[in-house]
């Protein structure tokens, strides 16, 4: 479950990205912040924190803090923890989806151990483009439960999978193993991703987790390398 005070820092993150905060806009206290967002100014700072040290603000001493963009963040990060999905990344972006493949079928060895799952289970297998602003951006290659992620559907795959797992299904997501690396392209990204052979790719594969420790998804979500980045914030525990 997230934090309060990460819901307060993607909440700030939306504001200064939306454009709510300008650059080099003094941010509103800490004191009226915490007043909206009903917690105390402690949790607000580790808020701010969070996001100053993406680069996203600074802190003149005596003044204030600033609203600034720093040369290491850009609008296509995206956070290595991340669950909600695009809609919620880029909610003033117009996002399509392309279905390329959509099935049920009882998985390869390597998927069925992954998601450990029994030689009778199925699962769904979806191959979907993801498009922003008429632009490719995420090829993904996803096996879900059959079991536990139901009634998928093409209208559901069309708008977001993870807004169904959790408000239709009221699944509750615990975590993820994640592993990131550059590949070589391959046919299929040379053809939805715009690129050719000697484009570099961005690949994620991960296995996800609902809160009693469920595997319900396998996926690998390729982007070229110049399209996609992924960042991390790590405060250390005190």
């Amino acid at each position: 479950m997230m934090k309060k005070y990460q819901e307060i820092a993607d909440e700030l993150r939306r504001r200064i990205v939306d454009g709510d905060y300008a650059e080099d806009e003094m941010l509103p206290d800490q004191i009226a912040l915490a007043e909206e967002f009903g917690v105390s100014r402690m949790t607000l700072k580790k808020a701010i924190d969070m996001i100053a040290m993406e680069g996203l603000l600074f802190r003149k001493r005596g003044v204030g803090t600033f609203v600034i963009k720093s040369a290491l963040w850009n609008s296509g990060d995206s956070k290595v923890d991340e669950y909600a999905g695009l809609s919620k990344q880029f909610p003033n972006k117009t996002i399509k989806s392309k279905i390329i493949t959509f099935d049920i079928l009882f998985p390869p060895e390597n998927i069925k151990s992954l998601l450990m799952l029994e030689d009778n289970q199925p699962v769904y297998h979806l191959e979907r483009l993801r498009i922003i602003d008429d632009k490719p951006y995420i090829l993904e290659n996803t096996y879900f439960v059959a079991n536990l992620v139901r009634d998928l559907t093409e209208d559901i795959i069309n708008h977001s999978i993870y807004n169904h797992i959790r408000d239709t299904l009221g699944l509750k997501i615990g975590g993820a193993y994640r592993k990131i690396h550059a590949d070589k392209s391959n046919k299929l990204d040379w053809q939805e991703l715009i690129c050719d052979e000697h484009t570099p790719i961005l690949e994620v594969e991960q296995v996800v987790y609902l809160t009693n420790g469920t595997p319900f998804e396998y996926s690998t979500s390729r982007s070229r390398y110049d399209t996609r980045s992924y960042t991390i914030t790590d405060i250390l525990k005190q």
